[in-house]
Formats: structure tokens, sequence, C-alpha cells
């Protein structure tokens, strides 16, 4: 079963990539034209949001059926610069606040509110050759992979260390990072080096571990030292479509939405509204 897990995700990764690692992956549907309730919807979103918007689109068209949308996932950093670099898209959704806010400071982006929240943990192979069993153990790992400090995942994975040195000594840091080998651009490729078996261990997101199945072993990281990563969604200020960027966005935090962010391993902003 972990080989089939591993084809599985090692597919899925290839299909991010089928443009080249260095552009964003496009879903395209059908084309479409019209006015403000139809016609092509651009949405640029966190590589991390892979699978839960690629089912989000996929209801969102069924409901819309004059609207195709046309997803691009990279890391936000990237899709950042590509909007401020004028790249056409209606909305816009991080995996931090840092990037949207950037975006906002610039009028690029309307008001951002934060739709779900994502954690990290380690994922090591599943033989799991370095005998990793805790955060603590990192140091252990003679391959260790995170992503970019540009990209969120990777700025979270360094105050997660952080916050762990407060009790696992003041060098647990250094001790971690001496042992990287790769800074990934893209936090799926992050977890893909640990998928093929070239690095003993990785931070991730959750939802990213769990997307590979038995192909990884997932520790957590206890909550005293884990970061809670806020995801925001906006539309873009020169969107094509406006009209439909804003029922996307309100799409995305509907009941509809949250449930299948939910079943991607996604949490609520306010888990008191969480479905049970």
């Amino acid at each position: 079963m972990a080989s089939l897990s591993k084809l599985w995700y090692v597919l899925s990764i290839a299909g991010l990539c089928a443009s080249g690692c260095g552009n964003p992956q496009v879903r395209t549907g059908d084309s479409a034209s019209g006015d403000q309730t139809g016609g092509q919807l651009t949405v640029f979103a966190a590589a991390s949001l892979t699978d839960a918007f690629t089912e989000l689109a996929a209801e969102f068209e069924k409901q819309h059926p004059n609207v195709h949308v046309r997803l691009s996932f990279a890391g936000s950093q990237s899709l950042r610069t590509q909007i401020q670099n004028g790249a056409p898209a209606d909305v816009f959704a991080s995996a931090n606040r840092s990037h949207m806010d950037g975006l906002r400071d610039s009028r690029l982006v309307g008001d951002a509110a934060d739709f779900v929240t994502n954690e990290l943990v380690v994922v090591v192979p599943a033989s799991n050759p370095a005998r990793i069993e805790s955060l603590a153990d990192l140091p252990n790992a003679k391959r260790l992979v995170l992503a970019d400090s540009n990209v969120p995942a990777g700025a979270y994975a360094e105050r997660v260390l952080s916050g762990a040195a407060r009790e696992l000594g003041s060098d647990f840091k250094a001790r971690v990072m001496a042992r990287v080998v790769s800074r990934e651009m893209h936090v799926r490729h992050t977890l893909q080096k640990v998928v093929l078996g070239e690095a003993d261990a990785a931070l991730v997101y959750s939802t990213d571990a769990a997307a590979a199945g038995d192909a990884v072993t997932v520790i957590g990281i206890p909550g005293e030292f884990n970061v809670r990563a806020s995801y925001p969604i906006a539309t873009v200020d020169r969107a094509p479509k406006p009209g439909l960027a804003r029922r996307f966005v309100d799409f995305v935090s509907s009941e509809t939405g949250q449930q299948t962010l939910e079943r991607h391993g996604f949490r609520r902003v306010n888990p008191k509204t969480a479905s049970r």
C-alpha cells in the first residue's frame, strides 16, 4: 500500500509541475464568455490548497454553469509577485497574512478575510531510516528539507523551531538547521523529497501530509511549539471578473465551502462553528 500511495503522490506532483515547476499549475474548464455571471474566473491559490480548491472549483462550476474556473497553484510568494507584475487574476488565496498584506498595502487586493487555518507536522519516510519519533529528534536527521523562508510553510517552520528551542535547548534550532540540505520554493516539493526517500524528514502542513497517505509517517508537533497558519482570501482590485470573484470568495466561506475544506484537513477560523 505504501508503494501505491507513493506512486499516487508522485503522479499528483507531476501534475502540479505539468506546466514546468517554475510556473503555477493551471486547471482550466470549458471556455465561456459573457458578463459578470459567466466567463472565466482566475483564482490564484497557495499550493497547499491544491486538492481542496480543485474540488471547490468543480462545485462552483456546477452552481454556475456559464462559468469555468482557472486555478493557478504556486507558493504564495510567487503568486504575490505575479499579481504585482500585472498577471490577470480575480481571486488570491494566500497561506499567510504577510503576502496578502503586501498586496493590500499596494492597493492590489481588496479587504482580506481569513477563511481556514492549518498547522505544521513533521513527516518522515514510511521506513523512517533516521528513527525520528518526535520534533526533538530532528537533529538526528542526516537530510532535512524545509520550504524556503520566503514560502509561508518555511517561515512557519522556523517559528516552530525557535519556539521549541525554549524547551529543547537554546542551540536546538541551530542544530536542526545544520541538517537542512534543501530549501524548496513550494511546500509540496518539500513533501515530495520525503515521499521519494530523498530526505529523512521535513516540516510541512498537516493537510499536505494527509494527501501523501501512507507514503509518509506523520509526527505531530506539540501545541506549545506549533503555530496556527491562517489563510486569507481576497478579490484582486483589477479583477477581470469582480462580480464572479466576490461570489467565489463568498462560496469558499459558505457552509458548503467550509465543509469541503474540512474534509481536506483544514480547520475553520472559528472552531465553535465547526461541524461535528
